[in-house]
């Protein structure tokens, strides 16, 4: 028997009840504006930072812009695309010239169908499929002026306009004409139609005609377009960088090699580091190259010689008071041995002593003006030229007519009585520079059988006196004729400073004129010094 047991003392289960999520915690005005902050800083950055590399590409645009590989850039492309753009254009009319040279072969051949009927006629509907087999709306084939045959539909008018495929380009009207046309076709409406003559490829008659549409065709030379643009992009940036990587190469880098090498050699011009290297290109390039290198060796020349100046100068400064004091004991010992001795030898002696003494202390006062390039004006009087040139011999060891001695003889040949202007100190300086030099060639000559000259010759014309120094020395070497006038640079005599011909030149032209080498070789050597005259009239 069933026992249903005892009733469940438990309540009755309740029905499933959804579980409620967590209400989500509330969001303060404190979060949001932290948010807020945190948020509007991460803007502003990305914003700095964006504006910051955009100003910098801006600015490294516009440097590459200006400068030289840039405007070469930038001369590429246009060349190529000028290029491209005459390529094109000519293309373009050919591709035109063809697609119709095409229609007028397919006329032909569709026009061979009236050769097999009989009555050489067909029906309408094979006369349109004929034309549209051709892709013409009109087919005329003409033979001595008559048609022969006509495929046409009657609503088709032919245009009096004509495009004669058989004209020859034999002028400029017709050749901008032919490269007008596919241009034309591209902008006019596509309803329009092409009438067009030419010659027969097929048959013998004298000329076909037809009439095309002008759709097929602007949609044959759009594609052409499209496709000639695309390879001539190809073909332009591919050609563009092969001539920009060449003339970069080859022109760009090193012209920017120099200018870094000018750079560095503004900076520091007695260093070695911005020397320029030549490459050996034997082109204008390369002698730019050796050009600067001179340059650079010779403004480094001239710097060690104003260096040297300085240098002179600073020690002149230091013992010129000592060395004035010295000669002026020697004047005043001079001046004593006059007064005292009765000797007539020594009288005579004594005032070249005097001179000597003088001539001294001037150029101890005047070395250190010349070495700050700051040499006295002239004191202009009138000079008694042999008194000046034989005193000016006399100081440079030469031998004056009729004088006994074996060393270098010295003569003159100038008028009786020629006077000149000059300052006669600076010019007995300038005289002596000159005579010692050619004295001290002809000495060191070796081997020399023939007795040494030096002469004076005077010359006086409407505007200068021109005074020629010449000796019959060996000449002056060819390295050394480069620098002649140089100070420290030209001298060829072992303990020569390189000065005598530097300061003659100098003297010379304080006074208006100017030296220079008139002639040198083995028979000797000639120096011109031209003296203006002040007093003329």
């Amino acid at each position: 028997m069933f026992d249903p047991g005892k009733p469940d003392d438990r309540p009755p289960a309740r029905a499933s009840q959804p579980v409620r999520a967590p209400a989500p915690a509330r969001v303060g005005a404190a979060d949001v504006a932290a948010y807020g902050r945190k948020l509007g800083s991460t803007a502003r950055r990305f914003a700095s930072v964006a504006l910051r590399l955009m100003l910098e590409g801006l600015e490294l645009g516009r440097r590459f812009v200006f400068s030289l590989s840039g405007q070469l850039f930038i001369a590429t492309a246009i060349f190529v695309a000028i290029v491209e753009v005459i390529i094109l254009v000519p293309r373009m009319a050919i591709e035109q010239e063809s697609w119709l040279n095409d229609r007028v072969v397919r006329a032909e051949i569709a026009s061979q169908a009236l050769d097999t009927a009989q009555t050489k006629t067909v029906t309408q509907v094979m006369s349109a499929q004929l034309r549209k087999s051709a892709g013409v709306q009109y087919l005329a084939i003409i033979n001595g002026g008559v048609p022969t045959y006509r495929l046409w539909d009657y609503a088709t008018t032919v245009p009096d306009e004509v495009t004669d495929l058989r004209r020859a380009h034999k002028n400029i009207g017709r050749d901008l004409v032919y490269l007008w046309a596919p241009w034309r076709t591209l902008l006019e409406p596509s309803q329009r139609l092409i009438h067009v003559e030419a010659q027969p490829h097929i048959r013998r008659d004298d000329l076909i005609e037809i009439v095309v549409p002008a759709k097929p065709l602007r949609d044959h030379l759009k594609a052409s377009l499209s496709n000639m643009v695309r390879t001539s992009l190809g073909i332009s940036l591919a050609a563009g960088i092969l001539v920009f990587a060449g003339l970069s190469f080859l022109v760009v880098r090193p012209i920017r090699r120099m200018t870094d090498a000018i750079s560095s050699f503004k900076a520091n011009p007695e260093s070695g580091s911005g020397t320029q290297h030549v490459s050996g290109r034997a082109d204008e390039i390369g002698q730019i190259e050796r050009e600067l290198v001179s340059m650079q060796e010779e403004v480094r020349n001239a710097l060690r010689s104003r260096a040297r100046l300085a240098a002179l100068g600073q020690a002149v400064s230091k013992i010129n008071h000592d060395l004035r004091n010295m000669l002026t004991s020697a004047q005043m010992a001079s001046d004593r041995i006059a007064a005292a001795s009765g000797d007539p030898g020594v009288a005579k002696a004594l005032p070249r002593l005097e001179r000597a003494l003088d001539r001294a202390l001037s150029l101890a006062t005047n070395v250190l003006t010349y070495g700050k390039s700051d040499e006295r004006p002239p004191s202009i009087q009138i000079v008694r030229l042999k008194d000046a040139a034989e005193a000016a011999a006399e100081d440079s060891g030469l031998c004056l007519p009729g004088s006994a001695g074996e060393g270098v003889r010295f003569s003159l040949k100038a008028p009786r009585g020629f006077f000149l202007e000059a300052d006669p100190e600076q010019l007995h300086r300038l005289l002596v520079n000159l005579m010692r030099n050619a004295r001290q060639a002809i000495e060191l000559q070796p081997n020399r059988r023939t007795l040494g000259r030096v002469t004076i010759t005077a010359i006086k014309t409407a505007d200068d006196v021109i005074l020629i120094v010449s000796d019959n020395g060996p000449g002056i070497p060819e390295k050394v004729r480069e620098r002649l006038f140089q100070p420290f640079s030209a001298s060829n005599t072992p303990g020569g400073t390189g000065l005598g011909l530097a300061i003659g030149r100098e003297l010379a032209q304080l006074h208006g004129g100017d030296v220079r080498l008139a002639n040198t070789g083995a028979e000797g050597t000639a120096f011109e010094v031209r003296l203006p005259l002040k007093g003329r009239g």
